[in-house]
């Protein structure tokens, strides 16, 4: 044990409480991350997950309870978790009037790093991230995913033990977006890190771990395929109708098994109330109109919204 918490865990958060007024942001959360795992923490908007990463970053004190980084007390050991963790947050927050060099230089040199060290760790960095062609240009002269390349690579430029991902790929296209994801996994056996996103496929296909919380607290937590599995008993089929898709959306709606129906033309998501639902349905629908019927596997998304609900949060 270090300084109370177990010294296994790279991230550790016990009874995590944050207060503004009568606002609940985070209520009494607790995490242990192992070393070496990536982490996803995923949430609709408001459910707390910045925050979290603001008190584990020591940028915001909580109201209540304790945090660990590598054993380090964020509250009372700030200066030393500073020099163990990279921070990418949610905005590309480079500095547009130096040069993309320039922008890791001035982090290397914030963290106390003498020229002898930091310009090898830089070379690397930049050829790691493929822009070494790119490295005296301005990042304003760069695309969206060159930029979120840089970001990450000024986290690491100190060589943090742990790496704090605030949503990194908002923003991307596809192939940027894949660029990133090649990055961040490449690093995994080199640090921790802790990512938030609202992509499920990005947490899907990066994390080892994933939690889901929403108004301030964790609902549930596992590997994607743990959590799709707690969910498979949802009964979600595929229905696709040659004809006649609004009469039969008019029956489905009114079928007191169906427990929704979600519409794309002529196919039909449909969550039924159980399996023995889908024999009394295909005896309502008949079989002349119905081009194909499947079940569907639960996708970590399904997961996501059977626990944080289909209403937009702002």
């Amino acid at each position: 044990m270090v300084n109370g918490t177990n010294s296994a865990a790279a991230i550790a958060m016990h009874g995590i409480t944050k207060l503004y007024g009568e606002l609940r942001a985070v209520d009494d959360f607790s995490l242990d991350v192992a070393s070496g795992t990536i982490f996803g923490l995923l949430g609709p908007n408001g459910a707390g997950k910045t925050t979290l990463i603001r008190i584990l970053t020591t940028l915001l004190r909580p109201t209540s309870g304790a945090a660990f980084v590598e054993g380090r007390n964020v509250l009372t050991e700030g200066k030393e978790v500073r020099r163990l963790i990279g921070v990418v947050p949610q905005e590309n927050n480079l500095d547009r009037y130096l040069t993309a060099r320039e922008n890791l230089i001035l982090h290397a040199r914030m963290h106390g790093m003498a020229p002898v060290d930091y310009n090898p760790r830089i070379d690397e960095l930049f050829e790691l991230i493929g822009l070494a062609g790119r490295q005296h240009d301005f990042p304003d002269t760069f695309s969206g995913g060159m930029q979120r390349r840089l970001v990450v690579a000024r986290a690491l430029v100190h060589n943090p033990r742990v790496l704090f991902l605030d949503e990194p790929t908002t923003g991307l296209d596809p192939q940027s977006r894949r660029a990133v994801w090649e990055y961040i996994a490449s690093l995994k056996a080199k640090m921790t890190i802790f990512l938030t996103t609202h992509f499920m496929d990005e947490a899907d296909v990066l994390c080892d771990r994933i939690l889901i919380m929403d108004h301030g607290r964790a609902l549930v937590d596992g590997t994607a395929a743990e959590l799709k599995e707690r969910f498979a008993h949802a009964h979600i089929y595929e229905v696709e109708f040659r004809r006649n898709a609004d009469r039969y959306e008019a029956m489905l709606r009114n079928l007191p098994y169906v427990e929704s129906a979600e519409r794309s033309g002529n196919l039909f998501r449909l969550t039924l109330a159980g399996e023995e639902a889908l024999k009394t349905l295909m005896d309502e629908l008949g079989s002349a109109d119905i081009r194909k019927i499947c079940l569907r596997e639960p996708s970590l998304e399904d997961v996501f919204i059977a626990l944080t609900g289909r209403t937009v949060r702002d």
